[in-house]
């Protein structure tokens, strides 16, 4: 088992501990191999009631994936990276469907990668620490590891906005808007861990217990402008919205989409909208690998690793550089199914 996760028994709770400190917990390929096999070691085993996952020490639970490694693969033939999304969705799926009461603490940053640990737990817990974001489009990806299912189930637009934007929310926020059940304060979160692996069944009463009125959520503020100027699926329709209104929120989220890219931009819109009417988990995961497989190959997440992460410049050059370059037949090829034998599959 890698050094990257630190898993073990307390009590009548399963243990898993994200520990790469120094990249913010990011997931590698091993660590969800690792994942995967804890899970279904646990899923039979009586003494496990509940499965906790929490970070070591440092500042986040979980920063994303190793977004470095999937552009050295995607600027080469792109098997690695098809690897870890192939393994890292596969961890996904089985946590939505795992039996056992699932809890995240998500303490500090929690973004890409860690978001799609925390989203499918039954528990999600926030704090004054949390920083939770799916900022992909700003290195031309998008909000996968369920993104499409998660956030199309918030409320009105405030998952395509975020998707949009990358747009970080406080644990107030997180909240406000269901993505987090609970909202304890952190220095709490060591005798919540303690309290449920003695008792798994009073988890509710214990979160309860622990649980603190959180600061106003500034996200609420928005909610109304959200709703309005981010209605369409068409980004040329946000885009007109943002530009036809004359407030300074509007006119700071215009400039905020335009550091992004187009394409990942209508790739996320495509992708929440038809996440929304899916049926299974599965269906999801199965669509957002294809997606993920044809765009780390393609300029715009090259680029955009190369401006944000390597050359730290933040000028990436998009091709197309706007919505209208953007064609429809562009995006078919993107969401195109892949063969049968290519295919994501559930563990």
């Amino acid at each position: 088992m890698t050094s990257e996760l630190i898993i073990g028994n307390a009590g009548k709770a399963g243990r898993i501990s994200l520990n790469r400190p120094k990249a913010i917990h990011a997931l590698t390929t091993a660590m969800c191999t690792g994942i995967l096999e804890t899970l279904e070691a646990w899923r039979g085993d009586a003494e496990v009631e509940i499965v906790m996952f929490d970070h070591a020490e440092g500042r986040g639970f979980c920063a994303g994936g190793d977004i470095r490694m999937l552009a050295e693969s995607g600027a080469k033939d792109g098997a690695e990276a098809r690897h870890f999304f192939h393994t890292e969705y596969r961890m996904n799926h089985r946590l939505f469907t795992y039996a056992k009461p699932t809890v995240a603490f998500m303490d500090g940053i929690t973004m890409g990668g860690g978001v799609g640990i925390a989203m499918p737990c039954r528990y999600r817990i926030a704090t004054e620490n949390t920083r939770f974001a799916m900022p992909e489009t700003g290195i031309g990806l998008f909000p996968d590891v369920g993104g499409g299912w998660h956030l199309s189930r918030l409320p009105g637009r405030t998952g395509q906005f975020l998707a949009l934007t990358g747009a970080r929310l406080d644990g107030a926020e997180c909240l406000a808007l269901g993505i987090a059940t609970h909202y304890l304060p952190a220095e709490a979160l060591e005798e919540a861990k303690a309290r449920i692996a003695a008792d798994p069944q009073r988890i509710d009463g214990i979160l309860g217990q622990l649980a603190v009125a959180p600061p106003p959520a500034r996200i609420e503020d928005s909610r109304a402008q959200i709703d309005r100027l981010f209605a369409s699926d068409r980004l040329e329709d946000i885009y007109a919205a943002l530009e036809a209104d004359d407030g300074e929120w509007a006119a700071k989220e215009l400039a905020t989409l335009k550091t992004k890219s187009p394409q990942t931009m209508k790739v996320s819109l495509r992708l929440l909208r038809e996440g929304a009417g899916m049926q299974d988990f599965a269906d999801e995961m199965r669509q957002e690998y294809a997606v993920g497989c044809h765009v780390v190959q393609r300029h715009d997440f090259l680029e955009g690793v190369r401006a944000v992460i390597i050359d730290k410049d933040n000028a990436p050059k998009w091709n197309p550089d706007t919505p209208e370059g953007v064609t429809d037949h562009m995006l078919d090829t993107i969401f195109a199914p892949l063969p049968a034998d290519e295919a994501w599959t559930p563990a």
